[in-house]
């Protein structure tokens, strides 16, 4: 029986029965008790065995909350071959017995004197040996190659996170090319009258919005005073944004009223619209002689006029539609004079839905509040102020609209 158990060692293999019976003979016997450590990790190895007995643990991590079984060696089986043929080599693994167990020890200078008596174990340490080295390679082969796929895996999601980088540079140029562009749209500086004084902000929700205002000189003298809010955000509001101030600023030098203006504009959108974007809009023309502001107001948000006593008025209204969406357009047409004192106030809608972090919106009533206080300042902090204080409201919480606000006011009489 024991025999059968150096048949089994390669190093042994083929050698005659009555030469493994000499061998036999001259191992040692070590008897170890349950979790006995026969060797651990990283010692010089200088014996092999074989199990006679029980049981033996192959360890990694022994002791450790990461210790990992790697193998189990039961009657027949060994351990520890290659520390005889390959001295100072250390244990590669911790070797611990499961249960009571019995094993066969033989140390390097038995295995050496063995092979001056018995050649072919020379020859079979060659043998071994090889087997390792080729095994090794093939190891070293599969490791390198998958350790090249990993890089080439690595390579390739660095060569796509970098073209994404350049992809999202390419687009932050664009979008600050088109942020320039839209701004460009908007007038450089507000005109400067004897009898009236002007004020406009404009807060985009992302770096390009869809809002637009004007307020421009008329070729008879009069004022054309322009606020508009582009269905959505982004790069496309943007482009339609474009599209209908310049229709606008266009039929508006035709010499029209404000109705006919914005009616000629919403039949040239409905005719080259090829899209679902539409924009609410408000222009009217001041005469500034009269004090009288004429304003059609497509579908846009009613005006509040802050009277020189501090109230605050929403001014009347009917239904509208806004522009792009079909032709003709019902449109709510009105006339108003600004009496010394008063400031017209025109938003966009994203001042009365801005919300704070309670998700609370702004609403026309703070707006009213805010306006309230602001009779003897001028057109420009009207805006200023109620922009900050929007901003302040908002306290750092998402802006889901662009804002803008434009305010007109007549000023006091000396």
């Amino acid at each position: 029986m024991t025999v059968n158990l150096l048949e089994n060692v390669p190093l042994f293999a083929g050698l005659p029965a009555k030469e493994l019976d000499h061998i036999i003979s001259i191992m040692d016997v070590k008897d170890m008790g349950d979790r006995e450590i026969l060797f651990h990790e990283g010692d010089t190895g200088e014996n092999f065995y074989v199990v006679m007995r029980g049981e033996l643990e192959v360890l990694k991590a022994e002791g450790n909350a990461e210790e990992l079984v790697l193998n189990i060696l039961r009657v027949g089986e060994y351990c520890g071959e290659m520390s005889l043929i390959m001295p100072g080599g250390q244990r590669t693994a911790t070797v611990r017995a499961r249960g009571e167990s019995t094993l066969l020890s033989m140390s390097r200078e038995q295995f050496l004197d063995l092979t001056k008596k018995y050649p072919r174990l020379s020859r079979s340490m060659v043998g071994v040996l090889s087997q390792r080295l080729d095994a090794a390679n093939t190891q070293t082969f599969h490791e390198l190659t998958e350790k090249n796929k990993q890089l080439q895996t690595a390579y390739d999601e660095l060569k796509a996170a970098q073209a994404q980088l350049i992809e999202k540079e390419r687009l932050e140029r664009e979008l600050q090319v088109a942020a320039d562009i839209q701004l460009s749209i908007l007038p450089d500086e507000l005109p400067a009258l004897d009898d009236f004084d002007f004020g406009a902000r404009i807060l985009p929700a992302r770096q390009v919005g869809g809002d637009l205002y004007d307020i421009f000189l008329l070729k008879d003298g009069r004022v054309g005073v322009l606020i508009g809010d582009v269905a959505d955000k982004g790069i496309p509001s943007a482009i339609f944004m474009a599209r209908a101030h310049a229709l606008i600023m266009a039929e508006a030098d035709t010499g029209r009223n404000a109705g006919d203006t914005l009616q000629r504009v919403n039949y040239h959108i409905t005719r080259l619209q090829k899209s679902t974007q539409f924009v609410t809009v408000l222009y009217g023309i001041l005469d500034v002689k009269t004090r009288v502001f004429s304003y059609a107001r497509a579908g846009h948000e009613p005006p509040l006029i802050l009277h020189a006593d501090g109230t605050v008025e929403r001014l009347p209204h009917s239904a509208g539609m806004a522009l792009g969406l079909w032709d003709p357009v019902t449109l709510d047409e009105r006339d108003i004079e600004l009496p010394h004192g008063s400031t017209l106030f025109l938003f966009t809608d994203g001042m009365t839905d801005c919300r704070d972090p309670q998700g609370e919106s702004f609403g026309i009533e703070r707006i009213k509040t805010t306006l309230g206080g602001l009779s003897e300042h001028t057109a420009q902090h009207v805006c200023d102020h109620l922009l900050g204080t929007l901003i302040n409201y908002q306290d750092g919480s998402k802006q889901d609209d662009d804002v803008t606000l434009v305010a007109i006011r007549a000023v006091a009489a000396k």
